[in-house]
C-alpha cells in the first residue's frame, strides 16, 4: 500500500530543496547584512504560550497535544511567543537594541489552499528596544531589501502601511467605545477576506447603529492620508506616519509603499505601525506582514518593551516568484567541479584524485559503473560537471592526466604534479 503525504505538507526532492534553500539563503543573507542576529527555540512549545499572545481561539489552529506528564504543548505555529520568553529570561543581559531573525518551521492546524499550508517555514526579523519609528522603518527596508534584491519591482509588489494608533483615534472620532476596538480589528482584518456583503454584516452585527457602520467604511476605503485628514483632521497619531514617510524615502525604497487605511492586521498586540506586503493584480494572500507590538513581552512576564517585526511565509513567495519567471534563473542548478572518468578497469587512482579533490573543496564525482569512456562522459555531462578528469593506464605511466573542459570541448594533457601545483596556486 502506497501511503501518501499528510495533506498540506510537501516533500523536498532535489529539485524543490534547491528552491528551499535559495529562499531560505536569501533570507539569511539580507538578515545579516541588515544586521540582525540569528536564533531559534524548540518545535514545541506550551500551549498557553500561543494563548496568551493571540487568545484560547487559537488552539483550533494549531496541532496541540499533551505529553506523559498530562502537559498541554502545542508544535509551533508562530516563533514570536518563543522570541518573547527567550527575550524575557535573559532580559537584564541581553545587549540593546535586540535584532533577531529566524527562519523557523512552523505548523497550522488549517485548511490548506493555495499559499497556505499546514507546514511552512517562515523568515521572521524583530528589533526590541527602540520606541523610535525608525525601527518599523528598518524593518520594513530590510522586507523590501529582500524583495527587490530577487527581483520584484514595485511593479510587481506595493508595501500597504496604515497605524493602529491612527486606526484607534479615528474609530473612537467615529464613536466607537476603546473596550470595543480590539473585536472590531479582527472584523476590519476580514475586508479583504469575505464578500461585501459578507464583511458589512459582520460590520453591522459588531457597531451599535448603520451610521457608525457606513462612517466606518467610509475610512476604511479611503485611499491616501491627506483623505482620513481632510475627513478627521490632522492628530497626533498621525504623525508617527509622516516620520515613518520621512525614513523610507531616504532609505530608498519611497516607490514600494502605500498608506492603505485598510491594513488592520487582526490581532489585538499590535500597537503601532502595521504594515503588510501584497502583489499587485493578483489574487494571492500577502506575503508577508508585520508591525508594532510594545506590549508583547510584558504580558509574557517581562518588563514593557518596545518591539517590532515581520513574518514572511515560503510559500506565497514562492508561487510569486514563480508566476513572474524569477527563479528558474536564479535558483542554483546543481553543478560538479570535476567528474573523473577512468579509461579501462576501476584503479585506486580514480579515488585518490576524487579524496583529493573532495579534500580541497571541490565538488567531485565519478561513475560506480565505469563503462566505456563516452559512458563517462554523458555521466559528467548529464551531472553538470565543469571539467572531466580521464585516467588511463598510458597517462598514469608518463605521469599525465587528461583535463576536459566540458563546455568548450577542449581538453589537455597535463602533468599529475603539475595540475595539482595549480590548484594550489
Amino acid at each position: 500500500m502506497k501511503i501518501p503525504p499528510v495533506k498540506g505538507t510537501r516533500d523536498f526532492y532535489p529539485a524543490e530543496m534547491a528552491v528551499r534553500n535559495w529562499i531560505i539563503d536569501g533570507w539569511k543573507k539580507v538578515s545579516v547584512r541588515n544586521g540582525f542576529e540569528e536564533y531559534d527555540g524548540p518545535i514545541f512549545e506550551y500551549l498557553k504560550m500561543f494563548q496568551i499572545k493571540s487568545g484560547d481561539e487559537i488552539v483550533e489552529q494549531l496541532f496541540s497535544l499533551q505529553d506523559r506528564g498530562g502537559r498541554d504543548l502545542a508544535l509551533r505555529p508562530e516563533i514570536t511567543p518563543t522570541l518573547a520568553r527567550m527575550v524575557n529570561q535573559r532580559i537584564n543581559s541581553l545587549p540593546k537594541p535586540i535584532k533577531w531573525f529566524s527562519v523557523p518551521r512552523l505548523f497550522r492546524a488549517e485548511r490548506p489552499q493555495k499559499g497556505r499550508l499546514r507546514e511552512f517555514f517562515q523568515w521572521n526579523i524583530d528589533i526590541i528596544g527602540v520606541d523610535n519609528v525608525l525601527a518599523d522603518a528598518e524593518v520594513i527596508f530590510t522586507t523590501v531589501d529582500y524583495l527587490r534584491e530577487v527581483g520584484l519591482t514595485p511593479n510587481d509588489i506595493v508595501v500597504k502601511i496604515s497605524s493602529r494608533k491612527m486606526l484607534s483615534t479615528v474609530l473612537q472620532e467615529i464613536g466607537v467605545p476603546q473596550e470595543s476596538l480590539d473585536t472590531l480589528y479582527a472584523v476590519l482584518d476580514k475586508k479583504n477576506k469575505l464578500s461585501t456583503e459578507a464583511f458589512e454584516k459582520m460590520l453591522n452585527d459588531q457597531l451599535p447603529s448603520s451610521d457608525m457602520a457606513n462612517k466606518v467604511r467610509e475610512f476604511m476605503e479611503l485611499e491616501n492620508i491627506q483623505q482620513v485628514m481632510n475627513k478627521f483632521g490632522h492628530w497626533e497619531a498621525f504623525d508617527e506616519y509622516f516620520e515613518l514617510m520621512d525614513y523610507l524615502d531616504n532609505m530608498g525604497v519611497g516607490p514600494y509603499y502605500m498608506f492603505d487605511p485598510g491594513v488592520v492586521r487582526g490581532l489585538a498586540y499590535y500597537t503601532g505601525i502595521v504594515f503588510e506586503v501584497h502583489a499587485i493584480g493578483g489574487e494571492l494572500r500577502a506575503i508577508c506582514g508585520g508591525g508594532r507590538y510594545d506590549n508583547l513581552l510584558r504580558d509574557f512576564g517581562g518588563p514593557p518593551i518596545s518591539a517590532t517585526g515581520m513574518g514572511m511565509g515560503d510559500r506565497v513567495l514562492e508561487i510569486l516568484l514563480e508566476e513572474k519567471g524569477l527563479l528558474g534563473e536564479q535558483v542554483p542548478k546543481k553543478q560538479l567541479d570535476y567528474f573523473v572518468t577512468c579509461i579501462g578497469d576501476f584503479s585506486k587512482e580514480v579515488w585518490q584524485i576524487v579524496e583529493k579533490l573532495r579534500s580541497m573543496g571541490y565538488s567531485t564525482n565519478f561513475s560506480y559503473k565505469m563503462g566505456g569512456p563516452s559512458k563517462q562522459l554523458k555521466d559528467a555531462s548529464a551531472q553538470k560537471a565543469k571539467k572531466c578528469i580521464i585516467i588511463g593506464d598510458e597517462e598514469l605511466e608518463q605521469n599525465k592526466i587528461t583535463v576536459k573542459d566540458m563546455a568548450s570541448g577542449e581538453q589537455e594533457l597535463v602533468d599529475y604534479d603539475e595540475f595539482w601545483s595549480r590548484l594550489k596556486a
